[in-house]
């Protein structure tokens, strides 16, 4: 019997969880709901319409709301803030963790904040302070500040004993960090080598001078990029003066890598990561409007292309049945080498020491699929209109098009990322713009030149 994946397995809770609020079987829903995590009950409530939503959430048991909060995107945590009283808020984060509560600080109302960092002792809120003074995508807002430091100048045995009187250890916790009189890191000691070695050594003797710090200005994309190519669980933050100030776990680096994931995929239509799914119509169409919006000027622009060979599509009707394949064609072309390049961007593998080679590459793969489709379109061409310059005008336009597709797929990526915009949300707009303008101006303009 094979076993279920993941998402089928979410996907059957929350068909079950459906299933049981239709009919009214609140109590059932409510003993399917306890079996849920909080990162679960944040999935199953983005995947929920606001009104059941709402009715979900009255059933989530108190000591989980907090932590589901933080695990939801943007705009659900503001709907179900919206609809929770202050005192509700209060207690659902009063028992949250430092880092998850630094999470949904900005979203809460003022009066809930004010009385939250009151009641708070002066430690607990120095550490949320410090949390909170840095950027959201960064080492800083990333770290979670509950860490375990040793000396250098004690025993395995001393460290064991300390502890053992701790009784528990932060989540994740795979290596100590090791820090001077100053709190400055000096290196890390893994729980591996702790366990297995001689009580009597002192942890100079078998602690690892290579930490794999941070700075907590490193951008969170870095932080990914580290954690991939180390394979680490947890990683020490230190300041520019090498100050320990905490600790990122892989936990935190997974919700970065899908984060990133999923901007990347939704900027690709002009839409937000962040966006809720069951959002009200009004407010879902407006954002999509001016998406749309600018679409329909490229489109203008490519139409106003074809108007200028009017004349030339009124004499030749044949090239109007032929002209959306080049346009296809290109445009097919252009996105496989654009989704290529955004992908080097975002890995770091694209850079100037190798960009002439890829647009080389890309271009000769361009010309090489230009001269194999060109000759099975102007055979069709030809069986369809019997017409041999017609084939030989689609030909030659279908191989300046995938070239110049290629070169924009290399090119419109690199370009806008210099000036500083996301290519995966502007770069298929534009390269869509740019095969299609191409390709109607090769192919009609070779008619024009050789038929007219």
């Amino acid at each position: 019997m094979t076993q279920k994946q993941p998402e089928n397995q979410t996907l059957t809770r929350l068909e079950n969880i459906n299933g049981a609020l239709s009919s009214g079987a609140a109590y059932y829903a409510k003993t399917l709901l306890s079996t849920l995590s909080p990162a679960e009950l944040g999935h199953l409530l983005e995947s929920l319409p606001r009104d059941r939503r709402y009715f979900v959430w009255q059933l989530v048991d108190a000591d989980d709301q907090g932590e589901t909060l933080s695990q939801v995107n943007d705009e659900v945590r503001t709907h179900l803030i919206e609809i929770m009283e202050n005192d509700e808020l209060l207690a659902a984060t009063t028992v949250m963790d430092m880092d998850d509560l630094a999470d949904v600080f900005g979203d809460l109302p003022e009066a809930v904040t004010g009385e939250l960092m009151t009641s708070m002792d002066s430690q607990d809120r120095q550490r949320l302070e410090s949390i909170l003074s840095y950027p959201e995508d960064s080492a800083g807002g990333l770290m979670n500040i509950d860490i375990v430091t040793v000396r250098s100048d004690v025993t395995i045995d001393v460290v064991l004993r300390y502890l053992r009187m701790r009784k528990e250890l932060p989540a994740l916790t795979d290596t100590l960090s090791v820090v001077n009189r100053q709190d400055k890191l000096t290196g890390t000691l893994s729980l591996s080598t702790l366990l297995t070695s001689d009580p009597a050594l002192y942890i100079r003797d078998v602690m690892s001078a290579k930490s794999h710090a941070l700075l907590v200005t490193t951008s969170a994309e870095e932080v990914a990029k580290h954690f991939e190519l180390n394979d680490l669980i947890s990683v020490p933050v230190v300041d520019d003066s090498n100050q320990l100030l905490g600790r990122i776990t892989i936990d935190d680096v997974v919700d970065v890598i899908r984060g990133e994931a999923d901007q990347d995929l939704m900027r690709m239509a002009g839409l937000d990561e962040e966006d809720d799914m069951f959002a009200p119509i009004l407010q879902s169409a407006s954002k999509r409007a001016i998406w749309l919006g600018i679409n329909l000027l490229t489109a203008l622009f490519a139409s106003w292309i074809i108007g200028l060979y009017e004349a030339t599509l009124d004499k030749i009707v044949a090239l109007a049945v032929l002209m959306p394949i080049v346009a296809s064609m290109g445009g097919v072309a252009g996105s496989q080498t654009l989704t290529l390049v955004i992908r080097g961007i975002a890995l770091g593998q694209l850079g100037q020491s190798n960009v002439r080679l890829l647009l080389l590459k890309e271009i000769s793969i361009g010309a090489l699929n230009g001269i194999l489709w060109s000759l099975v379109v102007s055979m069709a061409a030809y069986l369809w209109f019997d017409s041999p310059m017609i084939s030989i005008i689609i030909a030659a336009a279908l191989i300046i098009n995938l070239m110049c597709a290629t070169l924009a797929g290399v090119t419109v990526p690199l370009a806008l990322k210099r000036l500083g915009i996301d290519p995966a949300l502007a770069g298929s707009v534009l390269l869509t713009t740019i095969t299609d303008v191409i390709g109607f101006m090769a192919f009609l303009g070779l008619a024009t030149l050789i038929l007219i």
